[in-house]
């Protein structure tokens, strides 16, 4: 027993020192817009360079881009953001296969825990937008919405990016979740689909300028 409590005490220490650190590294960047899809997209795919489209556009408007700093969807967004303005930030995490950082980051912090680094990527957030992806693409979604749906964060756009990949879903959601209770009217209108960089964009920034300017972050708080 003693052996198991001193395992799990040097990893809560581990998840302290994690936290402290990615809290830290990103103290002073500001606003930022976190753009997740999957690793499995490259640059073969059209959903790439949409991501990388709409990533130079919030970059050159001064709205840093933050992403997962993967391969596919990811290094699409570092792409689109680096050298353009503002910060290009990628949020690595260890993983046993396909994750590898992307080459196109100012600032690239390594995780070991999936709920510490998503904790991060909502702290500083003024806007989610989901390219179609897999699992971990889902958790980020649902965690997102989630926390809007309760009031733990401050709400902010989440912009689904791909009406043919998303529309299954977004039915589905209205056609079950919605019709038998399970969730609201107003919980359908946290998400918006397009096809649009243009329409992406705007959704976003125009949230963004609404709110007030001492917003310094997003972190969830039951104060």
């Amino acid at each position: 027993m003693d052996a198991v409590r001193i395992r799990e005490a040097w990893r809560i220490l581990r998840i302290q020192a994690e936290l402290v650190d990615g809290i830290d590294k990103l103290a002073t960047i500001g606003p930022s817009v976190t753009i997740f899809g999957s690793a499995r997209l490259g640059e073969q795919s059209d959903y790439y360079k949409k991501a990388e489209e709409l990533a130079a556009k919030f970059s050159e408007a001064g709205l840093n881009v933050l992403t997962g700093g993967g391969p596919g969807i990811m290094e699409g967004a570092n792409r689109g953001a680096h050298g353009k303005g503002a910060c290009s930030i990628g949020l690595n995490i260890s993983l046993p296969f396909e994750e590898s950082a992307n080459r196109y980051q100012d600032l690239s912090i390594n995780f070991r825990y999936f709920f510490v680094r998503k904790l991060m990527f909502v702290k500083h957030a003024v806007g989610f937008v989901v390219f179609p992806g897999g699992f971990g693409t889902m958790d980020e979604l649902f965690e997102a919405l989630t926390l809007v749906q309760t009031g733990k964060i401050a709400s902010f756009p989440i912009v689904l990016f791909g009406e043919s990949y998303w529309s299954g879903l977004v039915d589905w959601l209205g056609q079950r979740m919605l019709e038998e209770g399970c969730i609201g009217p107003a919980d359908m209108k946290l998400i918006q689909v397009t096809d649009s960089v243009d329409q992406a964009f705007r959704t976003v920034v125009r949230s963004y300028r609404k709110q007030p300017d001492d917003r310094r972050d997003n972190l969830p708080d039951n104060d």
